[in-house]
């Protein structure tokens, strides 16, 4: 069997997987899901964490293009990025729709 170079979706897929390995990314999201912006402060009051942690959490988040962030000093704004939102939504449901294995359990 040949190798094969991994693709570009299969690589950005990867990306925004490893952006959502963490309860606390995924309340982020909720969060900012269901609002235009958020600031940085607004956050740390409802989520059960540290300003620091938090902080952390949004770079991952914004590194992986999930989230945007404006600095107005002294404040950080951020809000969900859409275009790379409808992305990773594309990008996961095509994975998850895939074809499925004829044997789901290891025998």
């Amino acid at each position: 069997m040949e190798k094969k170079e991994l693709t570009k979706q299969q690589e950005k897929l990867a990306r925004f997987a490893k952006a959502l390995g963490h309860p606390i990314r995924i309340a982020i999201l909720e969060m900012l899901a269901n609002q235009s912006c958020c600031y940085h402060g607004d956050m740390s009051e409802v989520l059960p964490i540290a300003k620091s942690t938090l902080s952390q959490h949004l770079n991952e988040l914004k590194d992986a293009g999930l989230i945007q962030g404006e600095i107005t000093p002294p404040t950080v704004r951020y809000c969900i990025n859409r275009e790379n939102w409808h992305l990773a939504k594309n990008l996961f449901s095509s994975f998850f729709s895939s074809k499925q294995p004829e044997n789901i359990f290891c025998e």
